[in-house]
């Protein structure tokens, strides 16, 4: 599988910059109400973990107001310092979970699109497809990985960074139509398709943000909830017409 994925990114066509826009906008109006359920399960997710993990800050702040004493901003920064490495530990974990859980989330959300764009059954639940064991431990080592590039390549002077947000924004969904591929084999072939595509790439994730920033600005935030999900719509497009879609992948997106 990996040697035929690459043959097609290194044979690419050419790809137009208003068709892939033009055709996100067509998908989106297909896809947008499971995007609007990812961002809102993605709260859900994120909810119990932020009352628990700050709790014991509200409560530090609430005892301070009720023995009268004046609320201090700095006061936060020396309980945070004095927080216990067991409690640091939890919340660190608790940031992996709730990430690992996103990508899951993600992932099934090139799923659901991909079925929108070939007229196939959707469910609710096909967002929760790589919410599995086998998936969710190669997530992990994705994310971590993921992190990792990040990391590098901010430490960089950020410049780095600009050119491998393209090869990252493409970890997912090649990972959602070849969850059998090894990591290495993921961000190999997220990487070879992002140099090949890199400007057109760019170029869409560019003008995507910039039009939804502006209409989330018009709609006071509320707007991001219905419209974040836009951003996957180029990238899929981009997958779809380099790499496409055999028989042995839709087999394995399938099953």
């Amino acid at each position: 599988m990996f040697s035929e994925i690459q043959s097609k990114i290194n044979n690419a066509p050419s790809l137009d910059f208003g068709d892939i826009f033009n055709e996100s906008i067509q998908l989106f109006k297909k896809s947008w109400l499971y995007g609007f359920l990812l961002q809102i399960f993605v709260m859900i997710i994120t909810s119990p973990f932020i009352i628990i993990m700050y709790m014991p800050m509200f409560v530090a702040a609430m005892a301070s107001v009720e023995n009268g004493e004046t609320f201090d901003p700095d006061s936060m920064d020396a309980f945070f310092a004095g927080m216990s490495v067991l409690y640091m530990i939890g919340f660190f974990v608790g940031i992996l979970i709730i990430a690992v859980l996103s990508l899951a989330l993600n992932a099934g959300l090139y799923k659901v699109i991909k079925k929108l764009d070939y007229n196939e059954e959707v469910k609710v639940g096909d967002l929760f497809y790589f919410f599995k064991g086998n998936y969710i431990g190669k997530l992990i080592v994705i994310m971590l990985v993921t992190m990792g590039i990040s990391i590098v390549a901010a430490i960089l002077c950020y410049l780095p960074l600009i050119y491998a947000m393209v090869p990252l924004s493409f970890f997912m969904v090649i990972f959602a139509f070849n969850p059998d591929l090894s990591v290495g084999d993921i961000v190999k072939l997220s990487f070879m398709l992002g140099n090949k595509k890199w400007l057109i790439t760019f170029g869409l994730l560019v003008v995507s943000y910039i039009v939804l920033l502006i209409l989330t600005i018009v709609t006071c935030g509320l707007g991001s909830l219905f419209l974040s999900a836009f951003m996957y719509h180029p990238i899929y497009l981009i997958y779809k017409k380099v790499v496409g879609f055999g028989v042995e992948t839709v087999n394995n997106i399938e099953a």
